[in-house]
Formats: C-alpha cells, sequence, structure tokens
C-alpha cells in the first residue's frame, strides 16, 4: 500500500502579509496542495494522509468545496483527514454537514477510532478537535485493534496545549505507520513514525526545506515500511550570515548580498544577519537592504571596529579612557571581554553625541 502523508497545509493563511509577496504566498499555498493531488496521480497512490490543520481557521463552505473539487481529481487514492487546533470542530463548523467526495474520508469524533477502508486492506485510526486546546494525552495508549491488514494512526499534536505525545512509547506501539501533525518543521523518527512539516513555510522561523512524506507498507516483507522526505514547498526561508570587515562598504554589502539571493534561489524569502567589524565611519542602510530581493529581516550585528589606541591617547583623563584601560587590565582577554568592549565604547561616543 503506497501512501503519502501530508499535514499542516493551512489553506486560507497569508504568511508575511505586510510584504509586497504576501498576496502570492497565500496562492502558492494552494498551489503546493494542487501539487500533491497531481503527485497522488502520477505515483499511484493508494492513500492521502492529512494529520490536521488542512485550513488555517474553521473553513468557509466555498473552500471546503474548492478542496473537494480537487480530491475529485484523484484517480485511485482514498484521502484521509482530521481537523486540527486551527481548524477545530466548532458548534458551527462547516465541516459538520459538508458531504465530502466519496473517495474522502474525514476522522469527525472526538475519540480515537477506526476508519476500515476494505479495498486496500487498511485501517485509519484518529480523531478530529472539537477544541482549540487539547490538554490530555490522547494517543499514548492506542494500539491497533487486531493483527489483520495495515494500521496507520493519524494524529495531531505534541505540546502541552495540543494534545502532549509520548513518542518513544508512542513508537513502541504496534501501528504499521504513525502519520503526525502539527509541527511545522518535519522530522522522520522512525521507520514509521514521522512529522510530515507544513507544505509551504508559514512564518519566518520555519527555515530550511518543507515538503510531504511518501512511503509504502507491505506486510509481506521482511522490512514492513519505508519512508522519505520530499521537498515540495515553492519557496524556503534561509538565513544568509554575511561576515563583513573594515573594507566593505554600503554597496560591496549589496553586491555580496544579491550574489548570496541568485546562488539560492530569488523566489526564496531570507534573514540576513550582518556580522563582523566595520569601518567606524561606515554605517549600513537597512532600507535599501531590505529591497534587494524577498527579504523579511535585516538585523546588524557588526560593530564599529575603533582604534583603541588612539581613542585611549584622545581620552586617557576622562570616563572613555578609563574603561579601555580597564577592560584591557582585567585578567579575562576572551571574545566576551572583547565585545564588551566594543559595546561600551559604542554606548559611551553614542552618550556625547
Amino acid at each position: 500500500m503506497k501512501f503519502i502523508h501530508i499535514a499542516d497545509v493551512h489553506l486560507g493563511a497569508t504568511p508575511d502579509w505586510t510584504m509586497p509577496w504576501a498576496g502570492d504566498r497565500e496562492k502558492e499555498i494552494w498551489e503546493s496542495f494542487k501539487n500533491i493531488i497531481n503527485i497522488c496521480n502520477e505515483e499511484d497512490v493508494d492513500l492521502l494522509l492529512i494529520a490536521g490543520d488542512f485550513f488555517h481557521k474553521q473553513p468557509l463552505v466555498g473552500q471546503l468545496k474548492e478542496a473537494d473539487y480537487y480530491f475529485s481529481k484523484l484517480k485511485a487514492t482514498h484521502v484521509v483527514l482530521m481537523a486540527g487546533n486551527h481548524d477545530y470542530i466548532g458548534s458551527r463548523s462547516n465541516y459538520i454537514r459538508y458531504e465530502w467526495n466519496k473517495n474522502v474520508h474525514m476522522l469527525m469524533g472526538e475519540e480515537v477510532e477506526p476508519l476500515i477502508l476494505e479495498d486496500i486492506n487498511t485501517s485509519v485510526y484518529g480523531f478530529s478537535y472539537h477544541s482549540r486546546d487539547i490538554l490530555k494525552p490522547m494517543y499514548d495508549d492506542i494500539e491497533p485493534l487486531n493483527s489483520q491488514g495495515i494500521h496507520i494512526l493519524l494524529a495531531h499534536g505534541g505540546d502541552e496545549k495540543n494534545v502532549p505525545i509520548n513518542l518513544r512509547k508512542l513508537g513502541s506501539s504496534r501501528f504499521d505507520y504513525i502519520a503526525l501533525g502539527h509541527i511545522h518543521k518535519p522530522e522522520i523518527l522512525s521507520n514509521n513514525m514521522a512529522y510530515s512539516g507544513s507544505l509551504e513555510p508559514l512564518d519566518k522561523n520555519e527555515v530550511g526545506e518543507r515538503g510531504y512524506i511518501i512511503g509504502e507498507i507491505n506486510k509481506d516483507r521482511e522490512i514492513s515500511s519505508s519512508i522519505s522526505f520530499v521537498p515540495s514547498s515553492i519557496r524556503e526561508y534561509k538565513r544568509l550570515i554575511i561576515t563583513i570587515d573594515q573594507d566593505t562598504t554600503q554597496g560591496a554589502l549589496e553586491d555580496i548580498i544579491k550574489v548570496n539571493i541568485k546562488e539560492q534561489g530569488e523566489k526564496n524569502i531570507y534573514r540576513i544577519a550582518i556580522e563582523g567589524y566595520r569601518d567606524e565611519k561606515i554605517h549600513f542602510d537597512r532600507e535599501s537592504l531590505l529591497s534587494l530581493g524577498n527579504i523579511i529581516e535585516v538585523i546588524d550585528n557588526s560593530h564599529p571596529d575603533y582604534d583603541f589606541d588612539g581613542l585611549y591617547k584622545e581620552n586617557r583623563d576622562n570616563m572613555i579612557g578609563m574603561f579601555i584601560k580597564s577592560i584591557r587590565e582585567s585578567d579575562q582577554q576572551d571574545e566576551i571581554s572583547k565585545k564588551a568592549l566594543y559595546y561600551g565604547i559604542e554606548a559611551l561616543l553614542g552618550s556625547r553625541e
């Protein structure tokens, strides 16, 4: 039985909503979902597992119809999904009355129960959130009802407010595969348990690849299951650390950033950190740097490379000279004391302006 496992799609979300590319990001989340449908057809996938937060919030009827239309394009794939903490089934949720295509099965209950798919000899266990927070560990003692056929657990959670999960205990259960959601960073925990992560990165802190898990289960073989993570997101958030020196000007810094963005992908979104020691007379224009591409953040951690000997000679009888002398005469001459010297001089010189 061949399956694809996704989670935390967050259809309807608009990441980076204050940035120029925000409208594109909302569309790209839908495009990534449509891509999964195409992959299911191309790979002859038997089962598509969606481990919660399919929508960013409780969905509108129009959004359900749109998603269901794409599910209807699946040639021979069952879809099993659950509601997570973002799209939980509230009392007025449109999930309650919606009739999905016949190949789509939603786990609507509040307790773990099996859904049996006889044509692929598979049972999928799980439940849907009916409130935003669930403090009770719902999965720790769950086991398949029998040993016949393939048994999969569809689960969403893993922190204090959203179904705490004892991963070690869950990993020792007899499920053939455990499809986890809620944690947006993909992680394969064993050959039969994984967080697929979000299809698209949704926040500047979600650095790195995003995509889906593809796997196959065959109980007739010695190794019954095999899984792998496949990167598929349209964009990535990337950290870009630029180390500068005394010769780095504004123009040089801009050129370095532009070269890095071209090499690492112009569609990606960047968090830039500037490190090192610059000429004390140079101050970088942050707004100009933000305009060089899809740059969501610029943090300038650089320091002026002061001439401490010259400063001391000019200020030996005042607070600046006394501070330089005290740091230089201290027992500790390491990176921490070096930073203290730079930070202190910046503050003292700034107070004179």
